[in-house]
């Protein structure tokens, strides 16, 4: 198997145990197994656990960079470009009742160890905190479009974290259709919205 081809296959094991597991109780081993190599094959390529978690990093904001530029490219107007976002918690209800959002866990779990990679790992919110504000400002909010992309990403963490305690699909239901039914009446160029 050559080396490129491992090195994807470890950091595509090590982001879903990561995920799954967490960061601090993922092992060389387990990584290692999962991907069925040895580990003298594994510190070739990979001396050092932060250095595959910076790899795992990178796959996330390559991968959440591809996902926003899909959806700018391919949906039409920013109220529905913002819908995709909040229909994340729908589309991945099943993981994120099991997990929570893999970006709010591994931040946090990074925040408790006070691991130096934490602002690394939160550059994948600032990617869809930008995002979103740029959406809320083609929507025609521009002097509230910070301030409504961060209400969207609080409550979209919000959901995902109370989904996870009760593995409650039909709350994160109700969540979505009450975040949808807000965009949908968002108006443009107001002074006041009012975020709920």
């Amino acid at each position: 198997m050559r080396a490129a081809a491992t090195r994807q296959q470890i950091v595509a094991a090590a982001d879903q145990l990561f995920y799954e597991r967490g960061y601090e109780p993922t092992a060389f081993a387990d990584i290692a197994a999962a991907v069925g190599i040895s580990r003298g094959n594994f510190y070739y390529l990979f001396r050092a656990k932060d250095e595959i978690l910076a790899a795992v990093i990178a796959l996330r904001l390559d991968r959440t960079r591809s996902m926003l530029e899909r959806w700018q490219g391919e949906v039409e107007t920013p109220r529905a470009r913002i819908g995709c976002f909040i229909g994340m918690l729908t589309a991945n209800r099943t993981k994120i009742m099991r997990h929570g959002c893999p970006v709010g866990t591994l931040c946090n779990e990074l925040a408790k160890l006070d691991h130096h990679a934490q602002q690394y790992a939160a550059e994948i919110f600032t990617l869809f905190r930008d995002w979103l504000a740029s959406q809320f400002v083609a929507l025609g909010c521009a002097a509230e479009a910070d301030r409504l992309a961060m209400h969207v990403l609080m409550r979209s963490q919000g959901v995902a974290t109370l989904a996870a305690a009760f593995h409650d699909e039909a709350f994160i239901q109700q969540e979505v259709e009450d975040m949808s039914a807000w965009l949908e009446g968002l108006k443009p160029l107001e002074n006041t919205l009012s975020v709920a």
